[in-house]
């Protein structure tokens, strides 16, 4: 006779109340909490999966869509808690929207609208060379991004909060208009050491756009498996010259984002865009930290001598 395959029993709790939700019979023993999320779900339609945080604790972490039922420290009567994560949105459509706001938002100011400068004949004089140059590395750095977006970038979570979508547009769209206001002003002075300062910035805009775009592509080779493929790898540099910077890093594209905009920066010469890079690379560097503290976590062999995001500082 084959051995007898015992069911589980679950039970769901609203995190809050504790009032039960809903009770499972017959859960077999290899069911992930992604399955449950599923019967969760066609009992209450309301709460679509993606929305769904499925716990052992009230106020404990969200367990992993692949964990298994009968690896979990629970018996065969299992409590599990539910915390509704509230409307959700794709991070392919979280990016589309982030980077199209800036995309637009510039051109508004570029064009010198007279409800933006007013019409006085000096704000309708003729722009700077190196105003038109920012335009084009603006855009062109958006465009990369939602080209990106669409065809290179593999997401490991799915959603995200649709409230938090408020925050990061104001984030973006905020600060493209704050830079283009000042880029793009009548009155603007252009670079102090003038057409030397700008060929140096744009080859370091250009040169670390390229890289960026490099370690994106690796880091999708990376989850060949789905788009949404939740096994995490070490990556290592590749034949291309760009993605060497993994010898030293553990987030090079982030590394590459800063130059992009110290290069901008340079090429500028203009104080709102210095401080939007100032915290850019604050913000990059928390991500970053957190990306190389999982990677020492999850990964007993991962290189000792890799920083974070600056090579041998940080």
């Amino acid at each position: 006779m084959g051995s007898r395959i015992t069911f589980f029993e679950v039970e769901i709790l609203d995190w809050k109340t504790k009032q039960q939700l809903c009770f499972l019979e017959k859960v077999e023993p290899h069911t992930t909490i992604s399955d449950i999320q599923v019967m969760f779900h066609k009992m209450h339609p309301q709460w679509y999966p993606a929305r769904q945080s499925i716990r052992l604790d009230p106020k404990g972490k969200s367990l992993k869509n692949e964990e298994i039922l009968q690896l979990l420290p629970v018996g065969t009567t299992a409590t599990l808690y539910f915390k509704d994560l509230g409307p959700q949105i794709g991070w392919t459509m979280v990016f589309l929207i982030e980077y199209t706001g800036p995309l637009f938002i510039y051109f508004v100011f570029y064009l010198r609208m007279p409800f933006i400068y007013g019409q006085d004949d000096r704000f309708t004089s003729g722009r700077h060379p190196v105003v038109n140059l920012a335009c084009i590395c603006h855009s062109f750095h958006y465009i990369k991004r939602l080209i990106e977006t669409i065809f290179v970038h593999r997401f490991s979570h799915g959603t995200m909060p649709l409230r938090n979508i408020v925050k990061n547009c104001f984030y973006y769209w905020g600060f493209a208009a704050w830079l283009a206001f000042y880029i793009n002003h009548p009155l603007y002075t252009p670079p102090y050491y003038g057409q030397k300062q700008v060929n140096f910035a744009l080859i370091m805009f250009l040169t670390c756009e390229a890289g960026n775009f490099s370690i994106h592509i690796t880091l999708s080779n990376l989850r060949r498996d789905g788009k949404r493929s939740k096994t995490c790898k070490i990556p290592y540099p590749t034949k291309n010259p760009f993605t060497w910077l993994f010898y030293f890093v553990s987030c090079p594209n982030y590394t590459y984002e800063l130059g992009t905009w110290i290069g901008f920066t340079i090429m500028t010469q203009c104080v709102s865009v210095g401080l939007f890079t100032l915290l850019c690379f604050i913000q990059m560097t928390i991500w970053a930290k957190d990306k190389h503290c999982t990677y020492i976590r999850e990964f007993k062999d991962y290189p000792s001598f890799r920083m974070s995001i600056i090579p041998f500082l940080l």
